[in-house]
């Protein structure tokens, strides 16, 4: 209870007892019932208990609000990582693609060289027959040459029997010569020939061969990589949704959480309005007991009857909007006073705080019950100045202004509600 709270209290009472004299013993005990009833207040221990539970609430809906976002941040890695391996996985799966492709370059390559290659054995089948029939002319001539000796040149010559026939038998030795200086000049070259003949196919078919050998081996690690970056894909989706679900079945809880909370938050309200209630009686009839005039209530429904709690234009006012977090068309059920982060929140009016803390989409929240099923809320604060249970005057910095919970910039969520239901506020400020 507050020390201004209390203070009006001990003056009522001071006032009281100066009245007791005129009004004689018969009204003394009645009136100092209603006196202490006044100064002490009516006993109301559920209003505490409520309070306890709200706080126990809070810490429950504290908690699991930091085990969602470790979820929603564990989520958010797990669809960032799915979708790297994908990438990697379509990266994987096009060098596949790009290797088969120059698989089949080279497998074109080999069939159409077949021909080549059976030309070239073609060529070098003659280039070895040539060599053969050269080496057997070779071969005769030798033996020819053998046969005749060492002189069967020289007496072809010098058994001419004229110049004329010497001469004829030289140009034939001559011939004779060169056909075979001719017979071993074809055979060398016969022979080189299919040693190039052979040297080449035998040197485009480990080119081939081995081009071939690489595209497959390439293939064979691509293919490889693609069914460990499949797997890696599978799991990763298996993480993905079964974080999904942790955060979906948080969300859930906290849902019901705040449910329960603001269900809490409503029966405080409705015990802080059957305690102000009594004690209004209470004066009412100490004041009656006194000969004074009882007080007249406070009219929370006339026009500027609230003060604005924060300065600032309204960026969004009361009634159906597009919600700015992209949720549709719904209902908004305050106004937004543009003000800028660390900015000054007052107490629209005086009253009690039944509840200050974190709200779900509000975020940092309180709710300042007025009297008359009447509350203002103020909503996204950045700090709470306040406690549950607290008096405040009407003025009182409360909080300060900011973005918390779902707010998408920093401002003040302001509303009016009278039992329980949002009105809009301009029509009170």
């Amino acid at each position: 209870m507050g020390k201004a709270h209390f203070g009006s209290r001990l003056l009522a009472l001071r006032q009281i007892k100066a009245s007791l004299d005129k009004l004689g013993c018969k009204f003394a005990v009645r009136a100092l019932a209603w006196a202490f009833a006044l100064l002490i207040g009516v006993p109301h221990p559920a209003v505490a208990s409520v309070g306890d539970k709200i706080q126990v609430q809070q810490s429950r809906i504290e908690a699991t609000r930091k085990r969602l976002e470790d979820r929603r941040a564990r989520l958010q890695f797990e669809t960032v990582r799915a979708s790297v391996l994908r990438r990697q996985l379509a990266q994987t799966d096009a060098g596949i693609t790009r290797v088969a492709a120059t698989l089949d370059v080279i497998e074109a390559r080999i069939r159409h060289n077949e021909g080549n290659l059976a030309w070239n054995r073609v060529q070098l089948d003659a280039a070895e027959a040539t060599l053969r029939r050269h080496d057997d002319a070779l071969r005769r001539r030798l033996v020819d040459t053998y046969e005749r000796g060492d002189l069967g040149y020289i007496n072809v010559l010098l058994s001419a029997t004229s110049f004329a026939e010497f001469v004829e038998r030289w140009d034939d030795i001559g011939y004779l010569i060169a056909a075979n200086v001719r017979t071993v000049r074809a055979r060398r070259a016969a022979e080189q020939a299919v040693q190039t003949a052979r040297a080449a196919l035998e040197r485009r078919e480990l080119e081939l061969a081995g081009s071939q050998r690489e595209a497959q081996q390439t293939k064979y690690q691509l293919a490889a990589l693609a069914d460990q970056r499949t797997a890696l894909v599978a799991a990763a989706d298996v993480q993905r949704r079964t974080v999904a679900t942790e955060v979906a079945q948080l969300e859930d809880l906290t849902a019901a959480q705040e449910a329960q909370l603001e269900a809490m938050i409503r029966e405080r309200q409705r015990e802080e309005e059957a305690r102000r209630a009594a004690e209004e009686a209470a004066r009412r009839r100490a004041a009656q007991l006194a000969g004074q005039p009882a007080p007249p209530p406070v009219n929370e429904g006339a026009p500027g009857a609230f003060s604005w709690p924060a300065s600032g234009p309204i960026t969004s006012p009361f009634g159906m909007r597009n919600d700015p977090n992209g949720r549709g068309f719904r209902m908004h059920t305050g106004i937004d006073i543009g003000a800028p982060m660390g900015a000054t929140i007052t107490a629209s009016a005086g009253g009690r705080v039944i509840y200050a803390g974190w709200e779900g989409g509000y975020g940092n929240t309180i709710i300042i019950d007025h009297g008359g099923q009447t509350s203002t809320l103020y909503g996204h604060c950045s700090q709470i100045f306040v406690a549950d249970g607290q008096d405040v005057q009407r003025g009182q910095a409360i909080g300060a202004v900011g973005a918390t919970g779902d707010a998408t910039g920093p401002h003040l969520h302001f509303e009016i509600r009278v039992n329980g239901v949002p009105i809009d506020p301009s029509s009170r400020l």
